[in-house]
């Protein structure tokens, strides 16, 4: 697989959960590669609150590590 994550770092809270968003589908991708079992899977997951629930929380904890990597964005850039 080709390196796509440089760094952590970010310019702004926006861009960083955008990240984590990303990391998150990352995630998926590296898990079941087969782009056509994903699409099969999607609808079933897609109409499912706990399984978008779950999405959320991923991505949550994806966007806290970005957040602490970044010092909260609390220093400006």
């Amino acid at each position: 697989m080709e390196k796509w994550l440089p760094s952590l770092l970010t310019e702004t809270p926006q861009d960083g959960y955008d990240l984590a968003v990303k990391l998150s589908r990352v995630a998926v991708k590296l898990t079941q590669p087969d782009a056509d079992v994903r699409d099969k899977l999607r609808p079933e997951y897609a109409q499912d609150a706990e399984s978008l629930i779950a999405v959320s929380q991923v991505v949550a904890t994806h966007f806290a590590t970005v957040a602490a990597a970044n010092g909260y964005w609390k220093e400006a850039r």
